[in-house]
């Protein structure tokens, strides 16, 4: 499949129009639903050959924040045979009581998967867990760039930011 038939179907699985409150707090007109695309196996598929020519030979790891980067890192980790890890949103209080899941070594070369940056705020949280627990993110890699700040705001932080599609690459004109 090639990138605007990805694109379209990306689109076309979820794209949906009305009144919405985004993570951010925002207020949009339409909602790009990331589990309508990441549960189709084919485009799942597609996006995890696509993260993985991001991976570099010094990456070691790839990683997604619960919930929607899960399916994308396990896809990446399918598609380059890099393991992967979840961040999770806050330690769990129970069993190990972990942030992260999976194994991550102090000196890890991570490869951060996003579905949807609007502001980049939670995949910002993922990646300083990353740092905090002795890692270094080569890059974040998210499917869509809202083009809503995210950009900005990752690299403010320092840290690497590219997409895979922008929404006007979907056809999407800001509202």
């Amino acid at each position: 499949m090639d990138r605007n038939e990805l694109a379209r179907m990306i689109k076309g699985a979820s794209y949906l129009e009305g009144d919405f409150t985004l993570r951010s707090g925002r207020k949009s007109k339409y909602y790009l639903d990331k589990y309508r695309f990441e549960t189709q196996p084919a485009i799942l598929e597609a996006l995890g050959k696509m993260f993985g020519e991001y991976v570099s030979d010094e990456t070691t790891l790839i990683a997604g924040a619960e919930l929607g980067g899960v399916a994308l890192a396990a896809a990446t980790s399918l598609a380059t045979g890099r393991p992967f890890i979840i961040v999770r949103n806050a330690k769990k209080d129970y069993g190990t009581s972990n942030l992260f899941e999976g194994i991550m070594d102090s000196g890890a070369r991570v490869l951060l998967v996003e579905d949807i940056a609007t502001t980049g705020g939670q995949v910002l949280e993922a990646a300083k867990a990353i740092q905090l627990k002795g890692g270094t993110v080569e890059r974040i890699v998210a499917v869509i760039d809202r083009q809503e700040g995210a950009r900005e705001n990752i690299t403010e932080a320092g840290f690497d930011f590219d997409a895979l599609f922008t929404t006007a690459d979907l056809g999407i004109k800001p509202v």
